[in-house]
């Protein structure tokens, strides 16, 4: 019967679900710390890395993707176009909704944000080889499919929902595209 000792003792480090929960606490923390250098929360990195992706979208929509409430989203969307990182315009195809886009400075910062992801995945995959670096992503990303997790959004935010993924609802109603913080400007 084997006791683990060639392995350092894995058995006491707990199990893969374990590891992953203590692996993703202190990745996350990390993460946070090194972007509010930039005055960004995670949530906050998230909002400008989505509005990349696909630029114009709603709020509602944006919400929908992150499973928050549009009423929670108002105050990310809000501070985000306080420090002129974001703006609102009006949605050409229903003027009653307004499509959010990064501003200049929004591109700017997310590139040094990207500066920070990478500089992060660095720190945080340094014991592994390129080769081995690249199966654990693969894994991971296998192991996150399987567990209905949205690619590129923060488990933190939501699982997919295939009531819900990439297609925006239509309002029934002016006053139901409208959230109660914003009064008709999502």
């Amino acid at each position: 019967m084997s006791t683990n000792r060639e392995d350092g003792g894995s058995r006491r480090q707990g199990g893969a679900a374990f590891l992953l929960a203590q692996l993703g606490a202190h990745a996350a923390a990390r993460f946070a710390e090194g972007i509010a250098e930039l005055d960004l929360t995670p949530a906050q990195a998230g909002v400008l890395r989505l509005l990349a992706r696909t630029p114009g979208r709603s709020q509602r929509e944006l919400a929908d993707e992150l499973g928050m409430p549009p009423s929670r989203f108002v105050p990310f969307a809000d501070k985000l176009e306080e420090r002129g990182l974001i703006e609102r315009r009006r949605n050409p195809g229903d003027r009653r909704l307004y499509a959010l886009h990064l501003t200049d400075e929004g591109v700017t910062l997310l590139s040094a944000l990207g500066e920070v992801a990478a500089a992060h995945e660095q720190r945080m995959c340094q014991a592994l080889t390129p080769d081995e670096h690249e199966q654990l992503r693969a894994l991971l990303a296998r192991m996150a499919a399987q567990q209905g997790l949205s690619p590129g959004v923060h488990p933190g935010y939501r699982q997919v929902r295939p009531d819900r993924v990439h297609r925006p609802r239509e309002p029934h109603s002016p006053e139901e595209s409208r959230t109660p913080d914003q009064g008709g400007n999502d």
